[in-house]
């Protein structure tokens, strides 16, 4: 991505999974990185996952909903890679108005800051399929009705909106991806409230048992964090992502159940036992999901090219020597070598 080279980048949420692995990327391709993060123990933010560059970028403890504090950073930035969010669906049902903030009212304070002081700055908002609730239909394209089943997902789509509002009525240039499942190193694997995968990756790890809901056939499709990574970078620098959404699904919808056999596998430890479903998840369960990034191939020629058995292989390779930084109770920061 020699694109980038020189390019001054914010990235939101950068200290979190996607985001930290977004801005070692950006700083290999040699642009000038600003990170911003809250650095929130529970959301994600993590020091140590951005320890290999942390040298080379600025970074800035604050959070998405301090405007005053985006209206500063967002001045002579050229792209801004907006992944900060609440991305947890059982907290947005337990905490709808934190989440109305950081999900709708601080997308439209970034834009707002946009508009009166950088309106040339072109951005890139990462949404989830979550907005899409139980399919009517499968893969789900981007004209899949929009029917979320908790509060996540409706703030989640007013986020979107403000998007593609401001793009069509103030000409900001902003491009939406809906991302699927993703996973890979520098994953959040401290409690299981933003998805199942990080929670799964670490039982495996830790040689314990994973409790799989229901009979365990329930299909999901998965993206690996690099190819999540090289979706935003190209949505970023390519003039026909602006203004449109596009889904991010993987390769084939893949059951829990082999999920989970296929972890156990390639860390050669872990089990797992299928359980009743609890009556708080049973709630917002969607059932299968797979989606379609048909749109997202034709017009950016993006697709997934790392495979489960692959990427799986990485990850577990990723925590095998630091998954004490990723586990503990405190967000200290540790570099190390």
């Amino acid at each position: 991505m020699q694109f980038y080279k020189g390019r001054k980048v914010l990235v939101t949420g950068g200290c979190g999974f996607i985001g930290s692995n977004l801005v070692i990327r950006l700083v290999e391709a040699g642009a000038d990185v600003t990170v911003v993060d809250s650095m929130y123990d529970e959301y994600g933010g993590n020091l140590y996952n951005i320890a290999p560059v942390k040298d080379d970028i600025r970074l800035n403890i604050s959070d998405v909903r301090d405007s005053v504090a985006m209206q500063y950073l967002i001045r002579g930035q050229e792209f801004i890679f907006n992944l900060a969010g609440q991305v947890s669906h059982i907290d947005s049902m337990h905490d709808p108005f934190t989440d109305l903030e950081i999900n709708a009212k601080a997308q439209l304070g970034v834009l707002e800051a946009c508009r009166h002081f950088n309106r040339e700055a072109r951005l890139v908002l990462t949404s989830t399929r979550q907005i899409y609730g139980k399919p009517h239909y499968m893969p789900v394209d981007e004209k899949h009705p929009l029917d979320p089943v908790d509060v996540n997902g409706i703030n989640c789509i007013a986020g979107e909106w403000y998007h593609l509002l401001y793009h069509k009525v103030y000409g900001i240039p902003a491009a939406v991806l809906r991302l699927t499942n993703t996973y890979g190193p520098r994953q959040l694997l401290k409690h299981n409230r933003q998805g199942f995968l990080g929670w799964f990756i670490r039982l495996v790890a830790e040689d314990k048992e994973i409790q799989l809901y229901g009979d365990g056939s329930q299909r999901r499709d998965l993206n690996y964090v690099d190819d999540v990574v090289e979706a935003i970078l190209l949505a970023g620098k390519d003039d026909r992502a602006l203004g449109q959404v596009y889904n991010l699904a993987g390769d084939e919808p893949v059951s829990l159940r082999d999920i989970c056999e296929r972890m156990i596998a390639t860390a050669g430890k872990g089990r797992f036992k299928l359980v009743p479903w609890p009556e708080e998840k049973k709630k917002i369960d969607i059932g299968d999901f797979y989606g379609d990034c048909s749109k997202i191939t034709a017009e950016l020629g993006w697709r997934p090219t790392t495979n489960l058995d692959e990427g799986l292989r990485r990850t577990f390779a990723y925590f095998e020597n630091c998954l004490d930084e990723y586990t503990r109770d405190s967000s200290t920061f540790v570099c190390k070598p």
